[in-house]
């Protein structure tokens, strides 16, 4: 990859769209190419680094006509690099589906068709805003708990009184929720400060991969081992280990983590030396582990281990004013970086502000902030403005002639009985294919939207696998 150009990752199944694409942008941008979900995710877990830019197609297969592949991808790629900023390319120009890209991450989205110039001042612009963040002076800022509610407080108490303890940390919390930040703060405060920091996301890289970037390999251990090479336990000697989105780690590695972490011995790949590593390890996961022992994809062992401090970091929604005083911060650093006059919030739209529940937590926050900077500089924005930029509330499911009007128990079969027999009696036009129709897309979409699109986890919940939910809502898209 070129050391002068961006990197720019493009998704789309359209080779028309991305021939073109990669014509008009490949002089100002290394592009990358890929045309599904799954393609892109390989394509990024094998890279040296991620790319700093994506333009993602929410239409992808094998669902193209629906945007449920596009948004966990969005998902999965932030999962892979925080800092990565992608806008939402796709002729699926609906309102709910932009703002909804936009709560879980994407920096904005832009409408098939689209003109060259317009795409390439808004990736320049997006790389300006990822550059800023990632600088000297924002990593200042992101490494402030700013608030005073006494959902903060608490988290910022127990980040101080955990901070120098040798054993290990949980740090639990809703995607953008600044877990990431927290693990640092850990570290910082510490007496580890000046030893070494290093980050895993175990979701990012190949199960393939993980044991070897941990622990380290010995030439010839695999195909492509052309020499030795230390692992990240080793090369962190006394300082931290951050393992991200725990949760994704292969359950045949576990033992091996909980092995390192209770008396700090590995092995590398391929080798029978023993090997000591005395760094901490701080693990973080928005997964309810406890659930996913339950499901035996976790040790409860590495999980008591891992646990020894649990740390909550608690969602936007549940913080109070903070949001107002987020809200000015990050106005004024992005209005500072963009050289342009903060905008500001008249009363009403205070109000909305202070009211909205922000399911993509301070990461959202951030990306609504940076759009009104650069698209209302120095103005009073009242809620006309404001309200598009945020995702509505889940909308009280209708009560349709054909649809059931309370919920029955299905672990009471006279309730469902009696409650059928006042449907039946009713309706003068029933259909029972339409009644099962309808609670399905009924519950296949509220899954998706506590989700926030990602079909793996809506299957989870649903009780049925990945699969099965692909093929029903394949089958409700053809309705």
């Amino acid at each position: 990859m070129s050391d002068n150009k961006p990197s720019l990752l493009i998704v789309d199944d359209d080779p028309l769209i991305t021939d073109t694409l990669v014509y008009a942008l490949g002089k100002d941008f290394e592009v990358m190419v890929s045309d599904s979900r799954k393609n892109a995710v390989n394509l990024v877990r094998g890279m040296h680094s991620p790319p700093q830019l994506a333009l993602v197609d929410l239409g992808l297969p094998p669902l193209p006509h629906r945007p449920d592949e596009g948004f966990q991808l969005v998902t999965e790629l932030l999962a892979h690099s925080p800092a990565m900023k992608i806008l939402v390319l796709s002729g699926q120009n609906d309102a709910a589906n932009a703002r909804h890209a936009r709560t879980l991450g994407a920096a904005d989205f832009v409408a098939k068709p689209c003109e060259a110039e317009g795409l390439k001042k808004l990736l320049l612009h997006a790389l300006q805003i990822r550059a800023a963040e990632i600088s000297g002076d924002a990593d200042a800022e992101s490494a402030q708990l700013i608030g005073a509610s006494p959902a903060l407080e608490k988290l910022k108490s127990q980040i101080s009184q955990y901070a120098d303890s040798p054993f290990p940390a949980l740090i639990e919390g809703e995607s953008g929720s600044g877990k990431e930040v927290v693990a640092s703060l850990l570290h910082r405060l510490s007496t580890r400060r000046d030893k070494p920091w290093f980050a895993l996301n175990c979701a990012a890289i190949a199960p393939t991969l993980v044991e070897p970037t941990l622990f380290g390999y010995s030439k010839g251990a695999f195909t492509g081992a052309n020499a030795n090479k230390s692992g990240y336990f080793e090369d962190a000697q006394e300082g931290t280990l951050l393992l991200d989105e725990i949760g994704e780690l292969p359950l045949e590695l576990q033992a091996k983590l909980l092995r390192v972490i209770e008396n700090g011995e590995f092995q590398r790949v391929g080798e029978t030396q023993q090997r000591v590593s005395h760094a901490r390890v701080i693990a973080a996961t928005n997964r309810d582990l406890r659930q996913e022992i339950k499901s035996g994809r976790f040790r409860a062992d590495l999980y008591h281990r891992l646990s020894v401090f649990s740390i909550s970091v608690p969602p936007l929604r549940e913080m109070g004013d903070d949001r107002t005083l987020l809200l000015a911060r990050f106005t004024r650093f992005y209005a500072e970086q963009a050289k342009l006059a903060p905008f500001a919030l008249d009363e009403k739209a205070n109000e909305l502000w202070r009211s909205y529940p922000f399911p993509g937590n301070v990461r959202e926050l951030k990306n609504i902030v940076i759009r009104l900077t650069t698209k209302y500089p120095g103005q009073k924005l009242s809620v006309l403005e404001l309200e598009p930029e945020l995702e509505p509330a889940a909308p009280a499911p209708a009560r349709a002639e054909t649809a059931l009007v309370e919920p029955v128990p299905t672990s009471d079969p006279q309730a469902l009985i009696e409650q059928a027999l006042r449907h039946l009696q009713r309706e003068r036009q029933f259909n029972l294919d339409d009644i099962l129709r309808a609670w399905e897309q009924g519950y296949i979409q509220a899954a998706m939207r506590l989700t926030h699109g990602n079909v793996s986890q809506a299957a989870k919940m649903l009780g049925v696998n990945r699969t099965t939910l692909y093929s029903r809502m394949d089958q409700q898209d053809k309705k």
